[in-house]
C-alpha cells in the first residue's frame, strides 16, 4: 500500500499535439526550486508524438503522472487533471509555455501568507514578436499592469485579467464552484469571472514567473471559442449581475460609446435585466439624437444626476483617454463607472 504523503502542489498540464514544445515546458517544472509537487500531464488524444514524450517522462520521473484521453478539448483535459490531482494547490501550465525556477515556491508562499486570496497569478514575459503580434503584446502589457486584488476585480470585465498558465489556485475552489466550462467559449476567462462572482479574490506576484509564448497554434489565435464576440458572450451575464447587485436602484445606468458596435454589446445587458437609460458620447453629431430608443448625452450627464456608467469603447487608447477624462472629473472606477471593453 502506498503511504507516501500527498504533494502540496499539483501542476496540471493539458497537451494536444504539443510535441515540439512539451519537453521545454516539462523541464521548466522539473527545474523548480520548490520540490513538493506532482506534474499531471493529460494527453488530449494527440496525433503527433506528444504521448510518447509523456510516457517517457512518466517512466523516468517519479513526480510525473501521465494520462491520455480521447480528444475532447482543453477544458476536459484540464478538468480531468484536476480531478486526478492530490495536491492542495493547483498550478496551471500550458504545453507551449515556460515557468521560471522560483515560480512554484513564490506562489505557494503567497497563498500560505494570504488565506483571503484564492487565485494567485504573476506577471508574464511575452514570448513572441512585438512587431508582428502587437495586439497580443499589448494584452500582455495590460494584464501585467493589474496586480492587486482590487485592480483585477475592477478590470475583470474588460478582458481576462489573468494569464491562465501563470495561475495557482486552491483546489477546493474547483469542487466548490466548478471547473473549466466545456462550452465553446474562452474557458479560462469564464472560470475567473464565475469564481470571482462568488467572492473569490485573485492577485498576482509582481514578478515575471512565466514566459507566455505566442506560437501560431495558440488556441486563443486559432479557436472560434476565443473569438471577440465570445468574450462578450461570456462576460455580459456576469457584468449584468454585478451591476444589479452593486449599483443602487435609484441610479440610472448609462453606456459610454454610442457607436453601432458599442450599442450592440451594451444592449446585451438589457437581455440580462439591466435597464440602460441612455448613451454617452463626445461626438457632437450624435449628442441629442435618439438611437435604439435612447437619447445620446455628452459626458456632463455623468455629473448632473445620480448614475453609473458602463464604458464600451474600442481599443486601449480610447480607454486611456476616457480614464484620464473621468478621473479629471473626480469620478471613481467601481463607484461611478466600469470599463467593459
Amino acid at each position: 500500500m502506498n503511504t507516501a504523503p500527498s504533494p502540496l502542489v499539483s501542476v496540471i498540464l493539458p497537451a494536444y499535439n504539443a510535441g515540439e514544445t512539451l519537453h521545454n515546458a516539462i523541464e521548466s517544472i522539473l527545474e523548480q526550486s520548490f520540490t513538493d509537487f506532482e506534474l499531471i500531464i493529460v494527453d488530449d488524444g494527440s496525433t503527433d508524438h506528444t504521448l510518447e514524450i509523456i510516457r517517457y517522462y512518466d517512466t523516468v520521473e517519479h513526480c510525473i503522472r501521465g494520462f491520455t484521453i480521447p480528444h475532447s478539448g482543453v477544458s476536459v483535459a484540464a478538468n480531468t487533471a484536476i480531478q486526478l490531482a492530490h495536491g492542495t494547490f493547483i498550478a496551471r501550465m500550458d504545453a507551449d509555455d515556460y515557468s521560471m525556477p522560483d515560480r512554484l515556491a513564490k506562489q505557494v508562499a503567497y497563498l500560505q501568507a494570504h488565506p483571503e486570496i484564492g487565485i494567485v497569478g504573476s506577471l508574464v514575459r511575452f514570448g513572441g514578436n512585438r512587431e508582428t503580434a502587437g495586439g497580443y503584446a499589448r494584452h500582455v502589457d495590460w494584464t501585467n499592469s493589474l496586480v492587486t486584488a482590487e485592480e483585477i476585480a475592477l478590470h475583470r470585465f474588460q478582458e481576462s485579467p489573468l494569464a491562465n498558465p501563470s495561475t495557482m489556485f486552491r483546489k477546493e475552489l474547483f469542487f466548490k464552484y466548478g471547473g473549466y466550462s466545456t462550452e465553446s467559449i474562452p474557458e479560462d476567462y469564464e472560470l475567473w469571472l464565475r469564481w470571482m462572482s462568488f467572492g473569490v479574490q485573485a492577485a498576482k506576484i509582481a514578478e515575471e514567473l512565466v514566459i507566455w509564448n505566442d506560437p501560431p497554434t495558440r488556441l486563443s489565435r486559432t479557436s472560434e471559442a476565443c473569438s471577440l464576440e465570445n468574450f462578450y458572450k461570456v462576460k455580459t451575464p456576469y457584468l449584468a449581475t454585478w451591476l444589479i447587485d452593486n449599483i443602487e436602484p435609484h441610479k440610472k445606468i448609462y453606456c459610454i460609446g454610442a457607436g453601432k458596435m458599442s450599442r450592440q454589446r451594451a444592449l446585451r445587458l438589457e437581455e440580462c435585466g439591466v435597464v440602460i437609460s441612455g448613451w454617452v458620447d463626445i461626438d457632437p453629431r450624435k449628442i441629442g439624437n435618439t438611437v435604439n430608443g435612447k437619447r445620446v448625452f455628452n459626458r456632463s450627464i455623468l455629473k448632473q444626476e445620480p448614475c453609473f456608467a458602463v464604458a464600451y469603447l474600442a481599443g486601449h487608447d480610447a480607454n486611456e483617454e476616457l480614464l484620464a477624462a473621468l478621473k479629471a472629473e473626480g469620478l471613481v472606477m467601481g463607484q461611478d463607472y466600469i470599463l467593459a471593453s
